[in-house]
């Protein structure tokens, strides 16, 4: 071989990576089930679609399983080969506990779902979506560069515009996907404009160089880094419904299907929460002077008006039950936001309360959707009124409702409420920031009265046949005359509830109830560094 060939052959070498397949497992489990799943949907008959339902099962317990390996060290891939701190894709404890996080909170979705895919919606298309969007999901907290943070941004929203209008005929589910479709496309323009200053100021796109770069930016270039800094963080905020970019969130949840917009709801908030974590802590900290008071005036700002709009939702609206629900994600954003903001100030150790938070968040809020997916296959329109005396037609289900409320209300016996709540409320006071914490505490005592009205009607007595039906009842139902004269009335028959819906909820409420027992399991992400 000649000296010429044998330095193209080192230099072709030196460009060949070895690949952590056990580090990339999780989501690579779920984007080839997802593929399983999209072609089994081509051959099976429909009478064999539910099938497709337990494939999609069985692959997000085998990509939960493919973590364990990853719950302990650091391991990257796909790095730089000048430079092997560089890497694209790294599983640390960060990425490990949201990874885990949103894979679980896709494995309670399909439970969720597995009735409505044999009643309403279609299987094959709705599994195959979920999957790639958890697939998508799951790859983002391990992103470490912006290229494929971006490309996991969207391979986990652009699959749930699609779920969000898988009702087929309903106008309310296609206009939420319309309104989905819209801000989030916005919101993915303005962070690739964002995301191009970083790398015209830059000239790289790895997390960590950034990082280094940033610091040393030339004066001619400050104004495009800044610049580049602000419309990524304003990109992010729309994924995470911070205000004021929270607008689609009310009618999208109303509109999708329930199990969909409990998806949206947590692992859809994770995603979010994730990148803009990633990119302020681990890219932006020289620009922390820039992105810490702005995500401080958003905290304030979206847990106000999140908060406020849950206090005015009216109990015999249709759907009340579900705005509501999404009202308080909106305010619950709002305190997932302090602890970001407060590690501007005070270092990146304080994201840890924000992951803490989220775990909680996570599982009390599909709890409650859980619940609110077993009223409606009897109320369709779900109103908060629709919950009154559930505790004496199924007193297991009101008793689950109640402690997944009082958790994000912070009461006990939701110990782990109480305890997230103070953890976020401590970050915000060590980094100096008291009136972001005087502003929190004014929101959690304004949230308790909608956490606490609800509640409470899950334990009055139901209505007798003499009081009125309300005039939005569904169509078909028979109604009772205002005045009309009491009579025998037959008692209505309990639905039978599906066996995996049951499992939903019974797997988040003793989540729920370990977690407030032990809830150090939670809390001591925020007293350990995650990067």
């Amino acid at each position: 071989m000649t000296p010429d060939v044998t330095i193209a052959a080192a230099g072709t070498a030196s460009l060949v990576q070895s690949v952590d397949w056990v580090a990339i497992a999780p989501p690579l489990i779920a984007a080839a089930v997802a593929l399983v799943v999209l072609l089994a949907d081509l051959f099976l008959p429909p009478a064999r679609k539910p099938l497709l339902g337990w494939i999609t099962l069985a692959g997000l317990v085998a990509a939960l399983a493919a973590l364990v390996p990853l719950r302990t060290g650091s391991r990257s891939t796909f790095c730089l080969t000048a430079n092997p701190d560089a890497c694209s894709y790294t599983v640390d404890q960060f990425a490990f506990v949201i990874q885990a996080l949103v894979l679980g909170g896709a494995l309670l979705t399909a439970l969720l779902a597995m009735k409505d895919t044999e009643e309403k919606l279609p299987a094959g298309e709705f599994w195959f979506l979920l999957l790639s969007s958890a697939a998508g999901a799951a790859l983002l907290p391990a992103a470490r560069d912006l290229a494929t943070l971006v490309v996991a941004l969207e391979v986990a929203s652009l699959p749930a515009f699609a779920l969000v209008g898988l009702k087929r005929g309903d106008r309310l589910s296609s206009e939420a996907a319309l309104k989905f479709f819209l801000s989030s496309v916005t919101a993915t323009a303005v962070m690739l404009l964002g995301v191009s200053f970083v790398y015209a100021a830059t000239g790289t796109l790895h997390l960590t160089e950034i990082a280094t770069k940033l610091a040393d930016v030339p004066g001619q270039l400050g104004t495009v880094a800044e610049t580049g800094v602000v419309l990524t963080l304003v990109g992010f905020a729309f994924k995470t419904a911070a205000a004021p970019f929270h607008f689609w969130v009310p009618d999208t949840y109303v509109g999708a299907p329930l199990p969909v917009a409990a998806y949206l709801s947590v692992v859809g908030k994770a995603v979010g929460f994730s990148g803009l974590i990633l990119v302020t802590v681990v890219a932006f900290p020289a620009y922390a002077d820039v992105w810490g008071p702005a995500l401080a005036v958003l905290a304030a700002l979206t847990m106000t008006i999140g908060n406020a709009a849950a206090v005015r939702q009216a109990a015999t609206r249709a759907h009340s039950a579900v705005r509501l629900l999404a009202w308080s994600s909106v305010g619950q954003a709002g305190y997932l936001l302090v602890p970001i903001a407060a590690a501007a100030y005070s270092g990146d150790n304080k994201v840890g309360a924000t992951v803490a938070y989220a775990l909680m968040y996570a599982v009390v809020n599909l709890g409650a959707f859980a619940v609110a997916a077993l009223v409606a296959r009897g109320k369709p329109l779900n109103r908060l009124t629709d919950y009154r005396g559930l505790y004496a037609e199924r007193p297991l289900a009101a008793l689950a409702l109640a402690f997944f409320l009082l958790c994000l209300a912070g009461l006990p016996p939701g110990i782990i409420g109480l305890f997230a709540k103070v953890t976020v409320f401590s970050a915000a006071v060590d980094a100096g920031l008291g009136w972001l914490a005087v502003v929190m505490a004014v929101n959690v005592v304004v949230a308790l009265y909608y956490y606490l009205r609800w509640t409470a009607i899950l334990f009055r007595a139901p209505e007798t046949a003499e009081e009125p039906e309300t005039a939005d009842a569904p169509a078909g139902e028979p109604s009772v005359a205002v005045g009309a004269s009491p009579g025998p009335v037959a008692q209505p028959v309990r639905s039978r509830v599906p066996a995996p819906l049951v499992v939903a909820v019974a797997l988040t409420a003793t989540v729920g109830v370990v977690l407030s027992g032990l809830p150090q399991l939670a809390l001591h992400f925020a007293s350990v560094t995650l990067f």
